[in-house]
């Protein structure tokens, strides 16, 4: 199943875009928010697996951005990791404002299958 996910994220972010481009601090920031609500939710369920899916997406989509942008990627993947571990203690405290960039990102992403 993830090589499947892969290979359409793949594709998807291969595609000629439908909607606008988002910056790498958006895509980062969906990228982290995702990360961490598909950790505290867990894979069993649906809704699980779709955070899953979302994490995937955003995780490539920000690496892409950086690449295109000329970043490194070490430095990208650390971005990533900060707004992770920033976003799991966001969501643990029940913050609103970090639940509606979540919802926003989720929106944001394409079916993957």
């Amino acid at each position: 199943m993830f090589i499947a996910v892969v290979t359409t994220a793949l594709a998807v972010l291969g595609q000629a875009p439908t909607t606008r481009l988002v910056s790498y601090d958006e895509a980062v920031r969906c990228a982290g928010l995702t990360q961490a609500a598909s950790e505290l939710e867990g894979g069993e369920s649906r809704y699980g697996r779709t955070l899953y899916d979302a994490a995937l997406y955003w995780s490539l989509a920000a690496m892409q951005a950086a690449t295109a942008a000329g970043r490194d990627p070490v430095a990208s993947e650390n971005d990533q990791t900060r707004a992770r571990l920033d976003s799991v203690k966001r969501l643990s405290a029940g913050e609103a404002e970090a639940r509606a960039v979540l919802t926003r990102c989720r929106q944001k992403t394409p079916r993957l299958g």
